[in-house]
């Protein structure tokens, strides 16, 4: 890997990490993650406003990342690479859920006045069959994972728990409960993709 001579230091420290993580070396995708977690997560929350929101989309965008990890050329800062993906993945999740609202003229305002969308919080029959058929195949797939990380899955995405939650209940540090469950939403990625189920 041909690192570019204008990096910082901590990108060229960056760009060692990337290339032990390339190498399958774990505790360089950790390193990496700790180094740039909180940052990532305040940039999407500031986009996103929601907490949740934030946390999920952090942990796809290390999953992105880090699933693309070949791609990255060190011409450039890994944060900004980084920082891309974050912010690209971000604006797609934003897109859909704009996606998911019904648009309302305004009666008698100016007609160049944006018109107010109001969320659309209920599913029409066909999407809530849909939606039950996509969970009961995802609990399928779930109990095929070891139990720590089903038990995450379960507590995370089933029981709708936040990442301090599922701490205190499993007795985790948060730094591990976020690691494990990105751990284990790869692991079920990849199940997902074997099975050529879209969920």
């Amino acid at each position: 890997m041909e690192v570019n001579e204008n990096l910082s230091e901590k990108a060229r420290y960056d760009c060692v990490l990337v290339e032990r993580a390339l190498d399958g070396e774990e505790k360089a995708y950790a390193e990496l993650m700790n180094r740039y977690r909180d940052a990532i997560y305040y940039m999407l929350l500031k986009m996103v406003s929601s907490s949740v929101d934030a946390e999920d989309l952090t942990i796809e965008a290390f999953g992105k990342a880090f699933k693309n990890l070949n791609q990255y050329t060190p011409k450039f800062a890994f944060s900004t690479w980084l920082f891309k993906i974050a912010s690209n993945n971000c604006i797609d999740f934003i897109r859909k859920k704009r996606g998911n609202t019904i648009s309302i003229d305004q009666g008698d305002e100016p007609s160049d006045s944006s018109p107010l969308s109001i969320q659309s919080g209920t599913l029409d029959p066909e999407e809530n069959l849909i939606k039950k058929q996509k969970q009961k195949l995802l609990r399928d797939i779930v109990t095929q994972l070891k139990p720590r990380y089903r038990r995450l899955i379960e507590l995370r995405y089933f029981k709708e728990y936040s990442y301090e939650e599922i701490a205190i209940e499993l007795d985790l540090p948060l730094g591990t409960v976020k690691a494990q469950l990105f751990r284990a939403r790869e692991l079920l990625y990849n199940i997902l993709n074997k099975t050529g189920s879209g969920v």
